[in-house]
């Protein structure tokens, strides 16, 4: 052990971070649980042996952003950098504490986070607003004039968990340090905060649970991305920790299982039984690290079970497009995972070390060694659904075991039947509301060589989706869309835009981003679209139709940040019919209540040091580019003007979003956040409003 990690080991017990009674209590039994064999069942399958390991505790005081904040220091970059470019020397040029700052490909010195003052942190008794959003009301609309009548659900959302195998064999770790222009803020392929990711979404359950007790929730969930890798382990994880079993967080050798915070089993709390909770389907849920497709692509599925860690090109996330720009918009070559040029270790994080060092990546003379462990297989999107049967927690399935009985299935070809994961339910019997849950990541078998990010809906999904909106049209059900990946938010090339397909591909999107969303404005019942995918707290309107629209045809979009990555968060929504037979929505975010000196604390600490160092555009806002590099491939979102070339400096600068705001609380003792908390009104068609009537005829 290094100098340097001793001295950060003695400080954090000088700190007192965990009382000795405390790791007494919530460590009890893991000594008993910590061979190999044990491990590999869970150390705790049987009810005997479960009450040998205890859990985590959160906070004391549980609420939401609307009465609580987090503060933390924060010196934003002085400029955006240039794509492929790490700002050497760094932007911000000091630390949280006036030091030498890190670089990002220097994230990995967590050692040094202390005496730099990074991931400091407190809660400050300040609200983040409930801001009303009136966009797109009728003109002169004034919520002042309305008032919340009946509530009709209250439901939360988490997303993007990437439950992490940190000691797995085929991991991007090292590239986050060895390309540090394209790969160095990209916090999905290394952090700190992939030491406790198990850890973390323990504490946010816990955190919903006790939410609940206070004001129940209809149902929970979750938008996507349960997994980082498709692994079966991450899967289980998941699973395992909302039915509140017994939590082995390693793999492999489970090194540090007797002795290391983050590789400790520990018992998960569960989700409060009465909360029903559904699923859907994220691109990291079913392709490696979420880009590539694992069984169409050689030489990976065999990566995850192998005893050797893997070596990579390190132009692997290199755009090829710097060499043969009329690929543009497909950056990303996947065969390049297996090109012979300048290839590195990724590494493993090394679970006998306090902060999670990298070992076995760089250039080494012969493949580093780890013990193979079955469990990290990738699970298919079919194995991957099945999963979802194998829970104690309800519904049976979670909203899968609703695909097949669905009355839209049969538009689905028999070919595509095998992993279908769209589905809709009713939350509540005696409220006119559907949830549509819809599959819009791309499909394995698409023969694109690109990221596999960018939003998708194939013939058989597009079919279904136009059928369960026209059915709750006809059925007077005012309607959500629930899936994992935004529309209208990112640039061409970003690699999460809606899809426009590349020379390779041999299955192409069915719509375009006008034909679903003038299909979604045509849907006057749908109130908004919810969605992860991004790690962002993004609230966006989508107006009517400038020529021939009515209020009724506009809609919201609300995403949620990830669990993984700063700030954390999760998002509460409650649905009111108001006084005029409108309706809102009020969209809120959840801090998870960390308590100090437990795992889920330390993680909170890397996410913020995290984004101290990297500065990840958390608020971004993307221009409506006319053309990119002189190419014209239609607008990222056709409710809006188009303008500039992404080429050209300032261009786009005028046909950002209007609608996508956030709130400064730097006057407040918050200098930095990038959360967003709205009441979002939504004007409904004379005949949904009638049928409300109907139903509520006293308000």
């Amino acid at each position: 052990m290094s100098d340097e990690v001793k001295m950060q080991e003695n400080k954090q017990k000088k700190s007192g971070e965990v009382s000795r009674r405390d790791f007494i209590k919530y460590t009890a039994g893991t000594a008993a649980c910590i061979s190999l064999g044990s491990l590999n069942y869970g150390c705790g399958s049987s009810s005997s042996s479960s009450a040998q390991i205890a859990g985590y505790p959160i906070d004391s005081k549980v609420v939401k952003t609307s009465e609580r904040m987090i503060s933390f220091p924060y010196t934003p970059a002085s400029a955006a950098p240039s794509p492929g470019t790490m700002p050497d020397p760094p932007d911000p040029l000091y630390s949280p504490n006036g030091k030498s700052a890190l670089k990002w490909n220097q994230l990995y010195r967590i050692a040094d986070y202390d005496s730099l003052g990074y991931g400091k942190w407190s809660y400050v008794d300040w609200p983040l607003p409930v801001v009303q959003r009136t966009d797109i009301m009728p003109i002169g609309y004034s919520a002042a004039l309305v008032t919340k009548k009946i509530r009709l659900l209250n439901f939360f959302a988490m997303t993007d968990i990437h439950l992490t195998d940190k000691e797995a064999p085929n991991q991007l770790i090292y590239l986050q340090q060895s390309l540090p222009g394209f790969a160095g803020q990209n916090s999905s392929i290394y952090s700190g905060v992939m030491l406790y990711t198990p850890q973390v979404f323990d504490a946010a359950i816990q955190t919903a649970n006790a939410l609940h007790r206070k004001d129940p929730f209809d149902f929970f969930i979750s938008l996507g991305d349960v997994c980082n890798s498709s692994m079966y382990n991450e899967l289980r994880w998941y699973l395992d920790i909302i039915d509140g079993k017994v939590i082995t967080p390693s793999s492999g050798a489970h090194d540090g299982a007797d002795s290391i915070d983050y590789q400790k089993p520990f018992k998960a709390a569960g989700l409060d039984k009465s909360i029903p909770f559904y699923q859907a389907l994220g691109n990291h849920d079913h392709f490696m690290i979420g880009s590539f497709p694992i069984s169409e692509t050689a030489g990976l599925a065999e990566s995850y079970v192998r005893d050797t860690v893997w070596s990579v090109s390190n132009d692997l996330l290199t755009p090829v497009t710097l060499t043969q720009p009329a690929l543009f918009p497909a950056n990303i070559n996947n065969t390049r995972l297996n090109d012979s040029n300048d290839r590195y270790y990724q590494g493993v994080i090394d679970g006998t070390t306090p902060l999670g060092t990298i070992k076995f990546a760089g250039t080494l003379a012969t493949a580093p060694k780890v013990v193979a462990d079955p469990n990290r297989r990738s699970l298919p999107r079919t194995d991957w659904i099945q999963e979802f049967f194998k829970t104690t927690t309800s519904p049976v399935g979670h909203g899968f075991n609703l695909v097949t009985s669905n009355p839209n299935f049969g538009l689905v070809p028999a070919a595509d039947r095998a992993g279908f994961a769209c589905y809709s339910f009713v939350p509540k019997a005696s409220v006119p509301l559907k949830v549509i849950v819809l599959d819009d990541t791309q499909r394995e078998d698409d023969g694109s060589l690109d990221i596999h990010g960018h939003g998708f809906l194939d013939a058989a999904r597009w079919n279904w989706l136009k059928a369960e909106l026209a059915d709750g049209q006809a059925a007077n059900q005012l309607m959500i869309i629930a899936c994992h990946i935004p529309i209208c938010v990112s640039n061409v090339g970003t690699e999460l835009e809606w899809w426009l397909g590349d020379s390779n591909a041999t299955i192409t999107n069915a719509c375009t981003i006008t034909e679903l969303v003038t299909t979604l404005q045509n849907s006057t019942n749908l109130l908004m679209w919810i969605a992860g995918h991004r790690h962002v707290n993004t609230v966006k309107a989508f107006q009517p139709p400038a020529i021939g629209g009515v209020p009724e045809n506009g809609f919201w979009q609300v995403e949620s940040s990830s669990l993984r990555d700063f700030p954390q968060q999760f998002r509460t929504f409650e649905i009111f019919i108001n006084s005029d037979y409108s309706i809102s929505i009020e969209a809120v975010n959840v801090d998870i209540a960390v308590k100090e000196g437990t795992p889920a604390a330390t993680s909170r600490k890397y996410a913020i040091a995290t984004q101290q160092i990297l500065q990840n555009p958390l608020k971004g806002n993307p221009p409506n580019y006319a053309t990119y590099y002189g190419n014209d491939f239609g607008p990222i979102d056709p409710t809006r003007v188009q303008g500039g070339d992404i080429a050209v400096a300032h261009s786009g600068d005028a046909y950002t979003d209007p609608s996508i705001q956030f709130v400064d609380l730097t006057l407040q003792g918050v200098p930095y956040n990038a959360s967003y908390n709205a009441q979002l009104f939504k004007q409904l068609s004379p005949a949904m409003k009638a049928h409300l009537q109907t139903l509520y005829p006293t308000l």
